[in-house]
């Protein structure tokens, strides 16, 4: 029979297995709860616990306990009764170590979760503002506002344009130049059309020419112009680009993302976008450009390029041919380029040699002639025909001494028709006369100055002749005047000349003292003799030689000069006349003025205008022949 003291401790022992089995099983049921179900059981069979949890000794579940627990960095061994709180106590630990790890987890997920809402709803929110803006469009109050406010101003319409009323509508409005617009004709109405510079003096009416130009040509099947073929227009004095190709109105440019201009979807994904410029709008038609002698230099040979290739290039560091974000049309542009297949036509009123000759050889030219005071006549006369005004007679003829430009004649008849129409307080359905009282009042107000007068036709004159100059396309008469006086002493005669007419034409005055003295028998250094070109013009050249000689004379020998005559030509030491440059325009400048005669160098006189009929024009060789008809 146990002693009392051996009870007590075997019922202390069995306390003890009832309060560890306890603790076992409800520590495994809080790690149940920590781990999922799954990575308990995945410990379990890891480190080969099955038998030790569905055991009966404590021992050997407190042993699988603590390794499931630590992930088998726990006890090596099974513990015993000496050490099993040890072993309790270590699990513990390690359960409470996995407790902490799941509640900080299970913040975290907590605060990423309700981030993950917020982003959701904010972008559930821009989504519904997408949607709301593309129903709604891209109007707002304050741009409706605007746009309304500028369809109020477009409606008012204050006046109406007389340059494109009075605009030439067919060839035959375009005075004084049929040759020219024939010749423009045979040019573009081919099937290999020609790239053409049209020279002549403004206002003569090129830019309308070539636009009729391509309408006519657009008729002709044979032609390569489609009835969409466009005439794209722009002025060569205010064509600006960047160096940097940032932009370039005429050929096109890249807008690289990182510049304005992009689209925002294109910048946002890092795709440059290439602009195609005028030339490719010009495609299949006409590019004109007014002023061409002043484009850029560098830009008219980047314009060479493309007439070469016919297509424009683009290229930008921003191109990946690999990125599938690119857009197929600006692959095409990168890839291919753009179109530019045009015929140029260019304008200009500057001389030919003043044109980049690398442009000059690829292209064919026509001249555009002066127009002469009937011309100018004729275009006053046909724009009242269009205003539905008549005109008082002289009318027309007074506006031709003001101006060469048909532009600017047509705007001081407009000008007139303004101030008739208003000191008259007439209706537009009522007719307006306009009298020569009314323009000349205008050009007073304007200021405007006859452009040449000739007031002593038909007379004789000592000492007073009329040369002949050009300046671009602008021929006119030059006024020269002599007067001779003996010297107070025998052969200390000076000569005198205003230098402003040029160091040639002065150099002229010596040139003629040999032929003076060859012809006269006399030494000009027995005489003062002063030649003065009236006005103070420049004479660039020595084309005056031979009218400076013939003036010196007419003074010398005290005979009188026709007044109804004009020469041009260099004088040589021999008494022969040179040929020189300019005729055409020399002898429209004649015209102008009234001259009935003109006299050229004979090896000038092919290069005389045909099919005059308000002038006369003789070949003259030697100063004798030019003597007899002079005097």
């Amino acid at each position: 029979m146990k002693s009392e003291f051996e009870t007590n401790e075997v019922q202390n022992v069995l306390k003890e297995s009832v309060n560890v089995e306890s603790q076992i099983n409800v520590l495994f049921e809080v790690l149940n709860n920590i781990l999922d179900q799954g990575a308990v059981k995945a410990r379990t069979v890891k480190f080969k616990l099955q038998k030790h949890v569905n055991s009966d000794d404590i021992y050997k579940r407190a042993y699988a306990l603590n390794k499931i627990a630590s992930d088998g960095k726990g006890i090596a061994t099974i513990p015993n009764a000496q050490n099993i709180y040890e072993v309790m106590e270590d699990t513990n630990k390690w359960i409470s170590e996995q407790l902490a790890r799941r509640y900080i987890q299970n913040k975290i997920e907590a605060q990423v979760e309700q981030a993950i809402v917020e982003k959701q709803e904010k972008y559930v929110d821009e989504v519904r503002m997408s949607i709301i803006r593309k129903q709604k469009g891209p109007e707002n109050a304050k741009t409706l506002k605007k746009y309304a406010h500028l369809e109020v101003l477009d409606s008012k319409k204050l006046t109406k344009s007389l340059q494109s009323l009075l605009r030439p509508e067919s060839f035959e409005e375009i005075v004084g130049q049929e040759r020219a617009i024939k010749s423009l004709l045979s040019k573009i109405s081919s099937p290999y059309p020609q790239h053409i510079i049209l020279y002549g003096p403004p206002g003569v009416g090129k830019t309308t020419a070539a636009r009729l130009a391509l309408e006519e040509a657009k008729k002709l099947k044979f032609t390569p112009f489609k009835e969409d073929a466009k005439f794209v227009e722009v002025d060569g004095t205010t064509v600006r680009w960047d160096p940097r190709e940032i932009t370039n109105p005429l050929l096109g440019s890249v807008h690289d993302p990182i510049y304005q201009g992009s689209k925002r979807d294109l910048a946002e994904i890092g795709v440059p976008e290439p602009k195609p410029g005028l030339v490719t709008e010009a495609h299949g038609g006409v590019l004109f450009i007014d002023e061409i002698g002043e484009l850029d230099p560098i830009l008219q040979n980047k314009l060479l390029k493309v007439l070469e290739d016919k297509r424009v290039e683009f290229s930008s560091s921003y191109y990946d041919p690999e990125d599938e974000n690119t857009p197929k049309y600006i692959k095409y542009l990168f890839d291919n380029g753009a179109p530019a297949d045009f015929v140029l036509i260019g304008a200009t009123t500057r001389e030919p040699e003043e044109i980049n000759p690398a442009l000059r050889s690829r292209c064919t030219e026509v001249y555009f002639e002066p127009l002469s005071a009937k011309d100018i006549e004729n275009i006053v006369e046909n724009a009242a025909k269009k205003l539905g005004i008549a005109l008082e007679q002289g009318v027309s003829e007074i506006i031709s001494r003001y101006t060469i430009e048909g532009r600017k004649a047509v705007n001081i008849l407009a000008d007139a028709y303004g101030y008739v129409l208003y000191n008259t307080k007439a209706g537009e359905e009522d007719k307006l006369l306009i009298t020569k009282g009314d323009v000349e009042e205008v050009l007073a107000i304007s200021r405007f100055t006859p452009y040449e007068m000739m007031n002593n036709e038909n007379k004789q004159e000592i000492g007073h002749i009329y040369g002949l100059g050009v300046s671009g396309f602008i021929g006119s008469t030059i006024e020269i005047e002599a007067a001779v006086f003996p010297a107070k002493e025998k052969g200390a005669g000076i000569v005198r000349f205003n230098d402003t007419a040029g160091s040639m034409a002065k150099d002229s005055v010596f040139n003629a003292a040999s032929v003076i003295r060859k012809i006269t028998d006399k030494d000009i250094k027995d005489y003062d003799i002063h030649v003065n070109v009236i006005g103070g013009g420049k004479i660039d050249g020595p084309s005056a030689g031979a009218a400076i000689t013939i003036c010196i004379i007419s003074a010398l020998m005290e005979k009188p000069i026709r007044q109804d005559i004009a020469v041009t030509g260099e004088i040589s030491l021999r008494g022969n006349i040179k040929p020189v440059g300019g005729i055409f325009e020399k002898v429209y400048g004649a015209r102008r003025k009234g001259i009935k005669l003109v006299l050229v160098p004979k090896d000038n006189y092919k290069e005389v205008p045909l099919g005059l009929t308000d002038i006369d024009v003789k070949a003259v060789d030697t100063i004798e022949e030019l003597m007899d008809i002079a005097f």
